[in-house]
């Protein structure tokens, strides 16, 4: 390890929780000197719980041993469940089981695949973490419930992976995994009608509802398809405690549905008027509900969003004259648990009447490598990047070690001004103000301080966008004109687009090299 690599590290480690060092060295600890079997033979009865899907999960497996996930098909001939030729991801999806949830599930079919799953869980590898157990074992509770099935086997297959849940829960990385954690257990608990792991639920949620779900709801991950993952999981709960209220649960019912209720106005706010999220950080679409999903299944449960703006997040929405822009200008994320952000800061989306016109990168993949780093860069992003350095130092996939700080300096419901000190080791400041003019759109930049090289400021667009460069502008899909000043160079390039898993598309950037001050205007022609 060399003194860069070293530092890096250092930078990186500097900003996990105590809390999270402790349990690492304490799970490492365990995994190479401790092998523990869960085998409890009596378990607490388990209870007729009821249930009602609101909405159909994707239908990720065709019958015949046949499974999709990630826009990936693989068939099988005898189901493997630690199949690992895609990717962890992959994998993990096959473990998550939310095929149970599926349109066409019968209860035969779903039967026999947990009985398979059970038959061979001796050999499990993925499957044992505590991210797929927590997933797994709601699955299996809604399926059991829907179906009304009582099987021992079954039961008793499930409470065990709940001790092991128990014994293994995610403070080593916290985030939205110990979130999970906390919800399967609150499912477990009713299940099994077990106050020791209500307590435990109550402590997770408790604790990490109040810290993860900021002032104007966002999850604090910044993420909005994981928002939207940790909104379903929420709503799940509140129906499942409104219809099954065995246990002491009043005072967390009230703390649910007083955050579900703040997610649901950042998720107005997040959206555009077409319903459509951007994919800011590590996000990509049909993988999380729809919006109209979710605030149908919120009204059926009496769940309304409360009144609020784009605030603690850092995220921003500005409208006018058909322009509707979502701008970034916020902390990447939470210091101690970044795996999700992108050294995106001051990345902006912009839809026209509706349309789609410029857009993010996208997430293609969380397998390491080439495409994971550049879909997670700076360059990526509709943002500056000053001599090819990344605004924040994201690294090994899910890593980040100096990051930026922004600052506002002035806003108001038609511009923000803001900078970060992203690239402060170079000497220079970023400066960025997002704002209107009479007839469009308007970015300005300023790269401050003692200026030594060039900077780049990129715009993606949509795949459906088609641009022509004229004289002094250039024209977009025939309707909108992007002027610019003080660009040395301003270039067309291909890119690919990956709106979705496993899913590029061509698309074309503009790359505008620059050296202090920079403008862009995009106005109707």
């Amino acid at each position: 390890m060399n003194l860069i690599e070293f530092q890096r590290i250092l930078n990186t480690i500097k900003y996990l929780k105590p809390k999270q060092v402790y349990y690492r060295g304490l799970y490492a600890y365990r995994k190479k000197f401790i092998k523990k079997t869960y085998n409890f033979e009596k378990i607490l009865s388990a209870q007729e719980l009821s249930w009602q899907n609101s909405f159909f999960s994707p239908e990720s497996y065709q019958g015949k041993h046949s499974f999709t996930f990630l826009n990936i098909n693989h068939h099988f001939t005898e189901i493997d469940w630690n199949y690992s030729g895609y990717g962890k991801l992959w994998t993990y999806n096959l473990n998550y089981f939310d095929f149970l949830q599926q349109k066409g599930m019968t209860a035969t079919m779903g039967l026999t695949l947990i009985r398979d799953y059970i038959n061979k869980s001796s050999k499990r590898k993925d499957g044992l973490e505590p991210y797929p157990i927590s997933l797994r074992s709601i699955n299996w509770i809604k399926f059991l419930s829907i179906y009304k099935i009582r099987d021992e086997q079954i039961d008793h297959f499930l409470y065990n992976d709940y001790r092991r849940l128990l014994d293994n829960l995610e403070y080593h990385i916290l985030g939205n995994h110990l979130l999970e954690n906390g919800f399967s257990l609150l499912f477990g608990s009713l299940y099994f009608n077990d106050p020791e792991l209500l307590n435990a639920a109550k402590t997770i949620l408790e604790k990490e509802l109040e810290e993860q779900i900021l002032e104007d709801g966002a999850h604090f991950e910044l993420s909005p398809m994981y928002h939207k993952i940790i909104l379903t999981r929420l709503l799940d709960c509140i129906q499942l405690v409104q219809k099954n209220s065995m246990l002491d649960t009043k005072e967390l019912m009230r703390l649910m549905e007083k955050k579900a209720s703040l997610m649901l106005s950042f998720l107005a706010g997040i959206s555009f008027n077409d319903k459509t999220i951007p994919l800011f950080n590590d996000a990509a679409y049909f993988i999380a509900a729809s919006n109209e999903e979710l605030f149908n299944y919120a009204n059926k449960l009496g769940i309304e969003a409360k009144e609020g703006t784009l605030k603690g997040s850092g995220y921003r929405k500005i409208t006018f004259n058909g322009f509707e822009v979502i701008a970034d200008v916020g902390q990447i994320g939470p210091d101690y648990q970044p795996g999700h952000a992108h050294a995106d800061t001051f990345n902006f989306c912009l839809h026209h009447y509706g349309i789609p016109i410029i857009t993010d990168t996208g997430t293609s993949t969380y397998n390491i490598g080439e495409r994971r780093d550049y879909e997670r860069s700076t360059l990526a992003h509709n943002t500056v990047t000053y001599q090819g350095k990344n605004s924040s130092e994201v690294w090994g996939g899910f890593r980040v070690a100096d990051r930026a700080k922004v600052s506002i300096l002035k806003e108001d419901d038609k511009m923000i001004l803001a900078e970060h000190d992203g690239f402060r080791k170079e000497g220079v400041i970023h400066c960025r103000k997002f704002g209107f003019s009479s007839n469009g759109f308007v970015i300005q930049d300023e790269i401050k301080g003692m200026v030594k090289h060039t900077s780049i400021s990129s715009i993606h667009f949509h795949p459906s966008v088609t641009l022509e460069q004229k004289n002094d502008y250039i024209l977009i899909n025939d309707k909108l004109k992007l002027r610019y000043k003080g660009f040395t160079s301003i270039t067309i390039k291909p890119y690919l687009n990956a709106p979705q898993f496993n899913k590029l598309e061509d698309a074309k950037k503009i790359e505008g090299v620059f050296e202090r001050e920079s403008s862009i205007i995009i106005e109707n022609s």
